[in-house]
């Protein structure tokens, strides 16, 4: 393949501004979108007016990030070690690296399905579903989970091999086709007017979307037949030790991350359980709401990685340094102008969700304590990135249990306690700040190392 045809230009010699930019925005804005699809479930189940199917909704959603788990073993795993052979010019290597991450991705989709369906009962209780909530939780699960784990990871997985040769934008396009068409379906099947089928309507429309993106990343694929190295081809599977070492090396640690986040999610949700249905509703929508911001930091931290990973390769250390300074400088200033607005107008925020006192009275507060943690959480993520994208993922994996299980879990029992129930949503801000002190030590002492070789 031409040097053209890597993006060679844009890893290697593009101005950081040009290069962050091409890389970063396109991830950004699909992940933008892929908030607002998000929110749709949330929004339009939210216009039924029935705090239990918002609830429901709500209760899912530990179940929807454990696909994250997998997404990130075969996604950033697989992105990572093809972006650093790309900066090796082992392109055999960034082939198979590919077809590892495809297949391993679909192989274990179908496991999820079934282990689902097997064991669905100690699932929803494990979750916090019971009583109201149960019905609701186990209509949206049955379509957005027992059906759709397949496509769900197949979808993002696919946007992560693409982004990793430097094709942000095709990668983003595949990705809000799929969450543009949710949005058109939910109320279809959510609302009265439609097929009225509530929370299961939420469920049916998220797997009809991730259909159709994958779809889309297969036709990429096959039109890009011999330009790309993103590859699904048999021949290029390969079970060789070093490609497997090389993607377990950065994607396990990811997933257990994933698996982390979803264990704090579930405990945050059984706690807030025990408020009642209209705090759990509360809850998901202060969540949703804060995701927005988050997928902006996340997009614009992933989004670079392939940089990252491929100047780190190349011995390109000052490139390196300088993409990452670039992107955490323009992220915590808007993450700051992001929790001032959110402070300020957290319940007309809230209401523009449900227009229910009781959750609008809740909502306001989880939302105010959620928001404060965002300024410290881009340090903490743009440390992950570079650690995962340089192939360190001992030191990610680090993070990850320092956040949830040294400090934010540990913290969700005692501010419940303390500050019931609003100190629920605060134990993320307590945990981001701690990290972000770590996340600077961390990476100050990573670029000294730099300078030495």
């Amino acid at each position: 393949m031409s040097k053209e045809n890597t993006n060679a230009y844009l890893f290697e010699e593009a101005p950081i501004k040009k290069a962050v930019s091409k890389l970063a925005v396109p991830t950004i804005i699909s992940s933008l979108v892929m908030v607002i699809y998000n929110m749709a479930d949330t929004y339009f189940v939210g216009l039924l007016n029935d705090p239990i199917q918002t609830a429901g909704v709500t209760l899912a959603g530990p179940a929807l990030l454990a696909f994250f788990a997998v997404s990130n073993l075969f996604g950033v795993g697989t992105s990572s070690a093809m972006s650093r052979a790309l900066g090796r010019k082992r392109y055999d290597e960034v082939r198979q690296s590919s077809a590892v991450g495809f297949y391993g991705s679909v192989a274990s989709g179908i496991l999820l399905s079934v282990l689902c369906l097997v064991f669905y009962p100690f699932l929803l209780k494990i979750l916090g579903a019971s009583g109201e909530t149960l019905g609701s939780t186990k209509a949206y699960m049955d379509w957005a989970v027992a059906a759709g784990a397949a496509p769900s990871i197949l979808n993002v997985v696919f946007s992560y091999l693409v982004r990793s040769e430097g094709e942000a934008l095709s990668a983003s396009i595949g990705t809000m086709s799929g969450a543009l068409l949710n949005i058109v379906l939910d109320p279809i099947f959510i609302l009265p007017w439609g097929f009225n089928m509530g929370a299961a309507g939420a469920g049916l429309a998220t797997f009809l979307s991730n259909c159709v993106a994958c779809l889309y990343f297969f036709f990429y694929v096959w039109r890009k037949r011999g330009k790309t190295f993103v590859s699904i081809q048999p021949k290029d599977f390969t079970l060789s030790p070093y490609i497997l070492g090389e993607i377990a090396n950065v994607g396990v640690p990811a997933s257990v991350q994933n698996l982390l986040n979803v264990t704090g999610m579930t405990i945050l949700n059984n706690f807030t359980a025990g408020y009642g249905p209209d705090a759990v509703a509360a809850m998901g929508i202060a969540l949703k709401l804060q995701l927005v911001p988050i997928q902006v930091a996340l997009g614009a931290t992933q989004g670079v990685m392939p940089l990252i990973s491929y100047t780190f390769a190349n011995g390109r250390y000052d490139r390196m340094k300088d993409s990452i300074l670039f992107v955490t400088k323009r992220v915590i200033i808007a993450m700051v102008a992001v929790t001032a607005v959110s402070v300020l107008a957290a319940r007309p925020m809230v209401g523009f969700f449900m227009e229910n006192p009781n959750v609008i009275s809740y909502g306001e507060g989880f939302l105010r304590g959620l928001m404060l943690a965002l300024p410290f959480m881009i340090v903490d993520f743009m440390a992950v990135s570079v650690f995962q994208s340089v192939g360190d993922g001992r030191k990610a994996l680090v993070f990850a249990i320092l956040r949830k299980i040294i400090f934010e879990i540990p913290f969700i029992i005692i501010l419940n306690i303390l500050f019931p129930p609003f100190g629920l949503s605060f134990a993320q801000f307590v945990a981001e700040f701690v990290l972000s002190i770590i996340a600077v030590v961390l990476l100050r002492k990573f670029f000294r190392s730099l300078k030495e070789r």
